[in-house]
């Protein structure tokens, strides 16, 4: 399991406040047996508490300080000003951990919701998220009443309405309730949506749920989103706040990800929102570390084939690679066959007559049952395409067989000898990380970043591609040997997710023999060549 790859903060700040709501014509004009003699001097708004009774609750203690009791009290606010006051609000603060239990004529604020922030971080080089998927497990009937900055895919407030949340907050208009849902899904939302000011106008959202590692671009390392959280009894105390269960997230395309429990850390601070040099400070944060999952046998996303310049075969793709769900009419536990070179270019569906007739040809054993097909989304063929005294190259291309393109693309590869050799991309970008396993990473150039979908219109279907020749060095790896499979990668890494590799190399033949004996071949008969016509 990788470390430390995701980061999930969870981070509430908590508005205490006791909202009173009653209509302009309740409020505005009434008669008043008797002002109190300080509201008579007062020209805006004059607001009293007034204690009313009190009682004992159960059960009955010896011990005075240890007592529970309940009150009633009446708070009153006063216009005894000239101008309407809209939509007021009236904060009561108590000393003794007071529980609100109801405030009659009023809309009671003060520990029944709270706003939450939700900030993801990707602090690892090669792990990413695309369309990320957030979900996790209210465990004390909290429901979302709105959000910024992203959506949950189903707008669904039933749950309340037949749960003990509909019981309780029996006035609430619950059709403006966004989710209701115990495991909410939530999505970020697209680039558009970015100066929206109902739902985005928050740093940090509004990427189409792109998460990519910092170093491709730091700014889009990062996401955040908000949400009005209600809760219900026996929560109302201001300071009864539980943060979720059971995380999860998850991508298209991208590593699996394993969360682990929230743990209480340091309260979270955050810029002031109207633009002061100050810091808002949140009650309580909590943090969630996702960890990348290795993938096991044929449960990963994408699959490398192998090809050599001394090889006329392509060892494909892995049988079920990617799973195989159907095995009918194929085995899954047979090895895949050997290709040949424009079978690459097609889909499997279409591969079956190249590739019975290619096995015939060189008279390769054909299974009376043919191996099923890998069945992943996207795959990566590494050629190598020289070998020389000084130096080898290789052309590495990828193909995108399904619908969707992907954009800010990259792979990884890792090798047990080559990496130290590598010298120059042509047609990517591409960086040289030593202190991660001498990693080769790689990505599309400005402009040319996607690799867009498979073209369903053609028959047989064509996949998006994208392709480019690598050279490397032998100055700092002596003693390599390229035909021996050291030109081959070890793991190879499409968008954070570990492909599945061939477990054998292409295998030299004889008559095609190594670059390095081809020259030097060529170099004997051009100087014989040349002496015996100096002799005659």
């Amino acid at each position: 399991m990788t470390r430390a790859l995701l980061y999930l903060s969870l981070s509430l700040s908590l508005v205490v406040l006791l909202l009173l709501s009653c209509g302009i014509h309740e409020c505005e004009g009434q008669d008043l047996e008797a002002l109190p003699p300080a509201a008579e001097s007062c020209s805006g708004v004059f607001i009293s508490y007034d204690f009313l009774t009190r009682r004992k609750e159960f059960p009955r203690v010896k011990n005075a300080t240890a007592q529970s009791w309940a009150f009633n009290a009446t708070a009153t606010v006063l216009n005894t000003g000239k101008d309407v006051v809209k939509a007021w609000k009236l904060f009561i603060g108590f000393q003794h951990d007071e529980i609100l239990v109801s405030a009659s004529g009023g809309h009671l604020l003060d520990a029944t919701d709270f706003p939450a922030s939700v900030t993801m971080e990707n602090n690892h080089l090669l792990g990413r998220l695309d369309h990320w998927n957030l979900t996790w497990e209210w465990t004390r009937g909290e429901f979302i009443y709105n959000m910024k900055g992203a959506f949950t895919r189903d707008m669904d407030y039933s749950g309340c309405i037949y749960g003990e949340a509909g019981q309780y907050y029996k006035d609430m208009d619950f059709s403006k309730v966004i989710n209701c849902q115990k495991n909410p899904v939530v999505s970020d939302l697209p680039t558009e949506k970015y100066n929206d000011t109902e739902i985005g106008k928050i740093p940090h959202c509004c990427k189409n749920g792109t998460l990519l590692p910092t170093l491709m671009d730091p700014t889009k390392s990062k996401s955040v989103f908000q949400m009005q959280v209600f809760k219900i009894p026996p929560d109302l105390n201001k300071t009864a706040i539980y943060p979720p269960e059971k995380w999860k997230i998850m991508g298209i395309l991208n590593p699996d990800y394993k969360c682990g429990s929230p743990i209480r850390v340091e309260p979270a601070q955050f810029p002031e929102p109207r633009g002061l040099e100050a810091s808002v400070i949140a009650i309580a944060s909590w943090q969630i570390v996702c960890n990348i999952t290795k993938s096991t046998k044929r449960s990963t996303r994408c699959c490398v084939s192998f090809s050599a310049y001394y090889n006329e075969s392509i060892i494909p793709c892995n049988t079920c690679a990617c799973g195989c769900d159907n095995t009918k009419h194929c085995n899954p536990n047979s090895p895949a066959l050997l290709l040949p070179p424009e079978a690459l270019l097609v889909p499997f569906e279409n591969r079956t007559l190249k590739t019975v007739a290619w096995a015939k040809l060189k008279h390769f054993n054909v299974p009376t049952k043919l191996p099923c097909a890998d069945n992943c989304g996207v795959s990566i063929n590494w050629h190598v395409a020289s070998d020389f005294k000084d130096g080898w190259s290789a052309r590495i291309t990828l193909f995108n067989w399904q619908p969707r393109s992907f954009e800010n693309w990259f792979t990884a590869l890792q090798f047990k000898k080559a990496s130290l050799g590598y010298e120059k991309v042509y047609s990517f970008n591409g960086t040289f990380l030593p202190r991660l396993n001498h990693t080769i990473f790689l990505q599309g150039l400005q402009g040319a970043n996607f690799l867009i979908g498979e073209d369903n219109a053609t028959n047989p279907k064509v996949p998006g591609k994208q392709q480019s020749v690598i050279s490397f060095t032998k100055k700092h790896t002596p003693g390599i040997k390229i035909s021996k499979g050291d030109g081959f990668p070890s793991r190879v890494l499409f968008n954070g997710e570990e492909c599945s590799i061939p477990t054998r190399f292409p295998v030299e033949s004889a008559n095609q023999r190594n670059v390095d004996l081809a020259h030097e071949l060529l170099l004997v008969l051009v100087l014989a060549f040349t002496m015996s016509q100096i002799l005659y």
